[in-house]
């Protein structure tokens, strides 16, 4: 059952406390002797989905058998959808919420992105999901990505710009890039291609194992104060 949670405000449970070691490793531990699962839905396109992955290897499985080593007990539902633009989320978001559901991954944008969506429908259609959430009552975390200039400056700043105003609006913790883990392992921007499929769009399973690592602590920071 879906635990109540305040938008914006820290609930007064106390079950859980998130304690963070200086390798940025938590553990989370409750008080209750037969704890609650935390559900989290992942909803979004075929970087969640695991396009082009064994079973297994998709960041779905990856990040929550990472959860699970920190300590943590979840579940993480893969609502992702190849294909999927932020209107095909918002056309999914209200059966995605289910009452099982404690917290929602909102990780949509890149095909709007690759098909040169007017940044402003996908921030409308942004809005409409987080609207959802927070309706539902769920924590959530918005996933943001930096992409290109292939369709300008203008296009660039604009499309990057709806997470963080999004996510300042609804008072959501942001990942900022999706990409961020293999950015940051690469030399350059050319070498993070060492870490996608052959297609340059989808990341490999090594890949998806550094956005996981980068993540992960952002999910943990998310759950923190949701009872178990």
């Amino acid at each position: 059952m879906r635990k109540a949670f305040g938008h914006g405000v820290k609930s007064g449970y106390g079950a859980i406390r998130a304690l963070r070691n200086l390798s940025g490793a938590v553990l989370l531990t409750t008080t209750a002797a037969h704890a609650e699962t935390i559900t989290i839905a992942a909803l979004g396109d075929s970087l969640t989905a695991g396009y082009g992955l064994a079973q297994g290897q998709g960041l779905v499985p990856q990040l929550e058998q990472w959860l699970r080593d920190q300590g943590a007990d979840v579940t993480i539902i893969n609502a992702g959808v190849s294909g999927d633009t932020t209107a095909g989320g918002l056309a999914r978001v209200d059966w995605t919420l289910t009452p099982d559901v404690d917290a929602m991954i909102v990780a949509l944008g890149g095909n709007d992105y690759l098909r040169g969506l007017d940044p402003a429908v996908s921030r409308a259609n942004l809005d409409a999901i987080l609207a959802a959430g927070q309706d539902a009552g769920v924590a959530m975390l918005l996933v943001g990505l930096e992409v290109g200039t292939n369709y300008g400056p203008a296009f660039k700043r604009d499309f990057e710009a709806n997470f963080t105003e999004l996510a300042t609006s609804y008072d959501v913790p942001l990942y900022r890039d999706m990409f961020a883990g293999m950015r940051a392992a690469a030399a350059s921007e050319s070498d993070v291609r060492a870490f996608m499929q052959n297609d340059g769009i989808h990341p490999s399973a090594e890949g998806v194992a550094l956005i996981v690592a980068d993540m992960g602590p952002a999910v943990l920071d998310l759950i923190a104060d949701l009872p178990q």
